[in-house]
């Protein structure tokens, strides 16, 4: 009997040993994603045609939005003693639509917004809108084609100051970028799916797709947010297109990092430590960051299970969207902000800068669209996938900014073996707006390592 229960006892140790080894080990790549037609009507095998785009609100959309500024219910005053605590405070809020009704200029800011060439292509069924800039000074130069990518609640109006920098020579650079900054479908003036299915992978591959027909076969990918989500698939199942993926978010979910977060917060002193002693506040106590984090990602919760009963507000209320979006650059930017009374926007942004990419979802009825991003790519099917669980093997530059998503050194080694460069900078979670001079010289930086790889490989 003892023989017996020995041999019990090791083979359900065998076999408990077999599925922790199982769940803890990457998953196979999925089969190669079908190039499914994700637009209105049936497929059709004709080139795609880039044509020629400017944004043109009609004078009907703008007045409506005017009646509906107006004419909004009043707002319910905050609670005593509580700033940004509860949300969007409302007296915050009052100041902010009081500047869009009556100082705001959509039409001047129409001539802002059309300052770069904008095209749209149609992939897949989907027309895309993307902005494509291309240096004005390159001679003696390599241009380099760069893919930038926008997440949620953003939008290409991010990358407004960003984008002058990236196509300008740098001193002591030899090359400089040609910037392609799409809108994600179902996104600002990029049209939406009409079936369900378009995640994170599958926009990986449209995106793939349009860029290799407006003409670069291979490019290097920049990204933050839903951006770097989706270039982080992109980098796993397409790596012979990306050159380099530079992230300002680089995201790590993986089972063996959980468990090393968990196993490190009791053995911190260890030689295997996996969070730089440093950087030990930003992840530790767990409980306290858990909370955090859960407080923080309530949006996520609701846009990944009712995007749709969620959108019928939104896109019914621009005061309800404003406040939505805003919050988010309040706490997204600085938790600390969420204890003043202004939010601390004006400190970083303008209202006007805020007010614009807001308006990009409001023109465009887009905030139901966009929210199905996350219903999308946290689905079951989806996350099945288990792409994010894979390491992308491409050359890779992560920049941390100090009120952004937190990956520690250990977990980013795991999830990137490639990584190349790795950057820590005081800002937060919208760099591009907040920020572009600093995350511009990081891309450079970075796409310089990137090209002295190709060249020791070639």
């Amino acid at each position: 009997m003892a023989k017996v229960l020995l041999l019990l006892i090791a083979g359900i140790i065998a076999l408990l040993g077999f599925r922790i080894n199982s769940f803890l080990k990457p998953p196979p790549l999925p089969p190669p994603l079908e190039n499914t037609w994700w637009g209105p009507g049936k497929p059709n095998s004709g080139q795609a045609v880039v044509k020629p785009f400017t944004i043109n609100i009609s004078d009907q959309v703008l007045k409506d939005l005017q009646w509906r500024l107006e004419n909004h219910r009043p707002f319910t005053p905050p609670l005593e003693g509580i700033q940004q605590q509860y949300g969007m405070n409302t007296n915050l809020l009052k100041k902010i639509v009081d500047f869009w009704k009556n100082e705001y200029d959509w039409r001047k800011r129409e001539k802002f917004l059309n300052q770069f060439p904008q095209f749209t292509i149609n992939i897949q069924g989907l027309d895309l809108h993307y902005i494509h800039v291309k240096p004005k000074k390159s001679e003696g130069l390599k241009v380099l084609p760069l893919l930038l990518i926008h997440g949620w609640p953003g939008s290409v109006r991010e990358f407004y100051d960003i984008l002058p920098i990236l196509t300008t020579p740098q001193k002591g650079r030899d090359f400089v970028f040609e910037v392609i900054a799409p809108h994600i479908p179902g996104y600002g003036f990029s049209k939406a799916a009409v079936r369900p299915g378009l995640g994170a992978a599958q926009i990986s591959l449209v995106f793939k797709n349009m860029m290799q027909a407006i003409g670069f076969q291979r490019f290097y990918a920049q990204g933050g947010d839903f951006g770097s989500i989706i270039l982080q698939h992109m980098s796993v199942l397409y790596p012979e297109v990306v050159l380099g993926f530079h992230s300002n978010m680089c995201v790590v979910n993986t089972p063996q990092a959980y468990l090393k977060y968990f196993l490190n917060s009791f053995l911190p002193s260890l030689p295997w430590w996996y969070v730089k002693p440093d950087h030990y506040d930003r992840v530790y106590p767990m409980g306290e960051h858990f909370m955090l984090r859960l407080r923080e990602t309530g949006y996520l919760h609701l846009q990944a299970t009712k995007p749709d009963t969620l959108g019928v507000g939104i896109n019914d209320s621009p005061v309800g969207l404003a406040a939505y979006i805003l919050e988010k650059f309040t706490t997204g930017t600085n938790k600390a902000w969420m204890e003043e009374e202004d939010g601390g926007l004006t400190k970083v942004f303008t209202y006007t800068d805020l007010l614009d990419n807001i308006m990009l979802y409001w023109v465009t009825n887009s905030a139901t669209t966009s929210f199905r991003l996350y219903s999308e790519t946290f689905s079951k099917a989806h996350m099945d996938l288990g792409i994010t669980r894979r390491p992308v093997t491409v050359p890779t530059a992560c920049i941390r900014f100090s009120n952004d998503f937190y990956a520690a050194d250990g977990a980013l080694r795991e999830t990137y073996p490639n990584l190349v460069h790795l950057t820590d900078e005081e800002g937060g979670h919208f760099a591009a707006m907040q920020l572009p001079r600093v995350l511009a010289d990081d891309v450079f930086e970075s796409v310089e390592i990137f090209q002295n790889i190709h060249k020791k490989n070639s």
